[in-house]
Parts: C-alpha cells; structure tokens; sequence
C-alpha cells in the first residue's frame, strides 16, 4: 500500500473493494474529493497510522493488492456534500438477491407480459414532494436508468455459490443482463405533498425499478432532514445511532445458534449506513450473521445473498387467471413453475398474497416438501405455530423445515421468536424475559431444542432505526411506510390481501372480489410500523 496522511482517521472514507492505485479499478484513479469514494478507495493513511488502530487488511477484488479498511465520518460527508450528483445507487447489484432470481424467472416464463407499478407512501403525514423536488429525483432516477451490469458482477453470478448450488443463473439470462436489460421510463409527478411515481412496460424492465426507486426516495428523504443539522448536530445524530445500533448487537451477541439476515435495503436510511450495519453484524455475530438481502454488498464484502422471492409474482399470475376457480389455483400455480426453475434452500413458500389460513388448508400435499416457509404479515407466533401443526397434519417433521419471519422485526422480537421455536420455557418465563446470551444460558429460563428452525430477515429497523436519535428531538428520521408494487397487469388491476387489512392493496371492488375467493379466515388489522 502507498500514499501518505494527508487527514486524521476519522476524517477517511471507508476504502471498498478496490484499492486506490489498482490499474483496473472501474472507475480509474480518484482523487481525495471524489464523488465514486463510496465505491472505490479514497485518500489512505500510512501504514504506521493504520497499525496503531489495528484495522486488519483487506485485498484489491481485481489486483490482490493489500489496502485497509476506513471509518465513515457521516457526519462530516453530510456536512461537506457538495457534489454536482451524488447517486444514490451506483450498480444495478445494488438491489435485493431475490429480485435477480424473480427477474430471471420473469425473463424465462413472461419475457412480453406487460406490467405497471406504482408508489405507494403509506405514511400519509410525511410530504415527500414537500422535502425534495421532482427535478432532483428524476435526476436520480435517470442516473440509474445510464447504468449498466459491470463484468465483474456479471462473474460474479454465473461463478459464486448460491444456498449451496453454483450456476443458479443461467449463461443466456447472464447474456442477457449485459446486452438487453435495461430499465423502463416513468412518469413523476406530485400531487398534494407526494410523489405520484409509476413505471409501465415489459415485466423484465419494470419490475427492477421497485427496490430501485424505494432506496432513492429514502436516501433523498434522509439527505434532505440532513441538510438541516449543523456539523454537531450530525455528529450527534450519528453518535446516538451507531449507539443504538451497538446496544441492537450486543443483544444478539453470543445467543445460542440465532440466524438474522439483513433485509434492509427497501427501507435503508442510506446506501453507507447500511453497509455500515452490515459490517458490524458481519463483525461481531460471527456465525449467527447469515448474510445480506442486498446483492450488491454481498459480492463486495463476501457474504452469503440472502432472498428467494415476494408477493409480485403471485400478484401477476392471479390477475391473469381468466376466471375465479383459476385465481384461487394461481397461487398454487406460482409454486409449480417457481419449483421448475429453481431448487433446494430457494423453495420458501410466500403464502401471505392472499392470507396464510386459506393457503394452507387448500394446499396440494407436495407443497409440504419445500424447505420452509417467510412470514411476512402475519403474528409470527402465531404463523409458525400454524406451520407446524399444518407440518404434523401432512406428516412432515416441522425440525426439518424453516420459517423466515421479515415483518417490522426488531430485535427484542427476533430474541422472542427464537427462543419461541428454539426450545421450551419453563412454567413462569415467557418469550418477553429473553433479552441477551445470558438468558439464553439459564437452565431456568431456556431447554434448547427447536420445534422448527427460525431465522430472522431483519429489515427497516435494522438500517434504519434514528427514532429518537434527531437532536432537535423530532421525528425527521424516523422511517416511514413507503412501498412500490405491480398495480396493473395486461390491462387489469393487481391485488394483494396480506393477512393484515391494512396492508391490502387494489381498487376497492377487486379486494371485495378476491376476498369471496379466497376468503378473509386469519386475516387480522394491524397498525402498519413501516
């Protein structure tokens, strides 16, 4: 490694992936002050200042040469941002895992199936459009429009091991994401404070833009309450997060055979903090840290893509259903071709689209063989349970099988859950008394010995929890309910019912309608966390 100090350590941008002198960095020699530091190695300090702080070294992806890893100074990159355009998103990689494995099944099965989606803010009383102009989020979004697959992510698919399989994507999609794939247009406008956003065209090009265009508008809203802290006051912000955050790990630390996952990336406060949350799960859970939703940091860092598929795809099969005995076999239908195309860790039934209970009574026996199941909507506690008396009903071992829960997770639940399905509480304990390793260990408290294996996807209040964290003690920070999904398919209204009636999305009648077919036995209404 060369350079010199030229800023204290604090002051450094952490290095990513490539070291700063690497002939065949993407993106060239950078300067101290570039805008692409996020992805590419900055100004580094010398050796001698680096030994002291016992950082351990890292090695260039492309050249194998030994650089070290940096400290993010968030608050000074705020306080300092004045760059022409910082994008929000510099890889099309920066996405979930399992919108790259619904896009190859979208290009394999309904290459010309048209398709519309549309922004939803759930959090009414957050004015978006009042925050950020439309002009700086077009910009954003036509940035991301110019981008293309890199080669060495394109490698990165064809080669790396996914849940135990190697060539999950197939050469002629791989072919197809570096020549075809490109993103659809859209139309922006604002309509009383919000963001009327919608993208219509092929399946293949509009369904990339959901994560795309969530993570955009979260980092926009974050940068915009940035915008009005003094240099403190950031610091103060910042102090209070990573705090909160520590206090979140220190929980998890040492708990007996816990899994959590980052699913993060829809809800993030922005692109950096949740590559520094991931870095810190990564750090300090060691085993228990399973990996990352977002694909483009798994390839950065190493980790395992976390992610199998959503409602969207369910959601589109039911609106082309011709008649109501087709709709209601629809979400069976999904699992056939789904199980066609993929295999193993990636068969995880998502049987919330239209409400779990109806799902599970109607359900054809061999849906019982898959690995597991996500709880989405759903009570966890209450939606595990069912699986697993559904399990025993179908004559499968519920020890064999996995649920997921990702709703609105946050860690005194994930410590919950696990010691729900984990093992036994004696008389007088209840999932409420698990707050750290130590009860874990406690004979008293805890017999280890798993009903079902549970895994935790951890989502928003994982890489975006700042509630309380604003030092002007308002609620700036806190994440809100925004959500984009398919609204329209070949002309007709898309539907979800969810298990919770406030979560149910299409026009009123189609609700009403899909409601009689599927029936509402589960369903519940719960207050939306975000």
């Amino acid at each position: 490694m060369s350079g010199t100090a030229t800023k204290s350590l604090t002051e450094m941008h952490r290095i990513a992936g490539r070291c700063r002198t690497c002939p065949r960095s993407n993106c060239g020699v950078k300067g101290p002050d570039s805008r692409d530091d996020i992805y590419s190695a900055g100004t580094v300090l010398c050796k001698m200042a680096i030994r002291r702080r016992s950082f351990k070294a890292r090695f260039c992806e492309d050249c194998g040469r030994g650089y070290f890893p940096m400290i993010v100074n968030f608050a000074e990159r705020a306080h300092n941002h004045n760059w022409e355009l910082d994008p929000v998103t510099r890889s099309l990689l920066d996405t979930d895992f399992y919108k790259l494995l619904m896009l190859q099944f979208i290009w394999k099965h309904y290459p010309k199936t048209p398709v519309s989606f549309s922004l939803l803010n759930r959090s009414t009383s957050v004015r978006l459009a009042d925050m950020f102009s439309s002009e700086e989020l077009a910009e954003q979004m036509e940035h991301v429009r110019s981008l293309r697959f890199r080669k060495s992510e394109l490698i990165w698919l064809a080669g790396n091991t996914f849940y135990g399989q190697r060539g999950i994507f197939e050469p002629a999609f791989l072919g197809w994401l570096e020549r075809d794939f490109r993103l659809s247009d859209y139309e922006l406008s604002v309509q009383d404070g919000q963001f009327d956003l919608s993208f219509d065209g092929l399946w293949t090009d509009t369904t990339m833009w959901e994560l795309y265009s969530l993570s955009i508008l979260d980092e926009l809203k974050t940068r915009a309450n940035l915008k009005r802290l003094s240099e403190f006051g950031l610091d103060i912000l910042y102090a209070r997060a990573k705090t909160k955050l520590w206090g979140k790990i220190e929980q998890l630390r040492g708990v007996p055979d816990l899994t959590v996952a980052d699913f993060g990336t829809r809800r993030r406060h922005s692109f950096l903090w949740q590559e520094y949350v991931v870095d810190a799960m990564a750090a300090n859970l060691g085993s228990g840290f399973t990996g990352t939703s977002n694909a483009f940091l798994a390839h950065k860092h190493d980790l395992e893509a976390i992610g199998t598929n959503a409602h969207e795809i369910p959601m589109v099969l039911a609106a082309l259903a011709p008649d109501d005995r087709a709709l209601k076999a629809s979400q069976y239908r999904v699992l056939e071709m789904w199980q066609k195309t993929y295999e193993g860790a990636l068969r995880i039934m998502l049987p919330d689209t239209f409400g779990t209970t109806q799902f599970l009574a109607d359900a054809p026996d061999w849906t019982a063989d898959w690995t597991g199941q996500r709880i989405d909507s759903k009570d966890p506690y209450i939606a595990g349970d069912e699986y697993v008396e559904w399990l025993k009903v179908r004559g499968r071992d519920p020890q064999d099988k996995l649920i997921i829960a990702s709703d609105a997770l946050d860690v005194d639940e994930i410590l919950g859950l696990h010691a729900y399905f984990g093992g036994t509480q004696p008389s007088g304990t209840t999932v409420s008394d698990f707050r750290t390793a130590t009860d874990f260990l406690d004979r008293r408290k805890w017999i280890p010995g798993r009903r079902i294996r549970f895994s935790a996807g951890w989502g928003t209040l994982l890489t975006n929890d700042f509630r309380g964290c604003d030092p002007g003690g308002g609620s700036r920070f806190d994440p809100i309910s925004l959500i984009c999904k398919v609204s329209n398919v070949e002309g007709r209204p898309a539907v979800k019912l969810s298990d919770n009636y406030a979560k149910a999305l299409g026009p009123t009648p189609e609700i009403e309608r899909y409601r009689r077919v599927f029936g509402t036995a589960g369903i519940t209404n719960t207050p939306l966390i975000a």
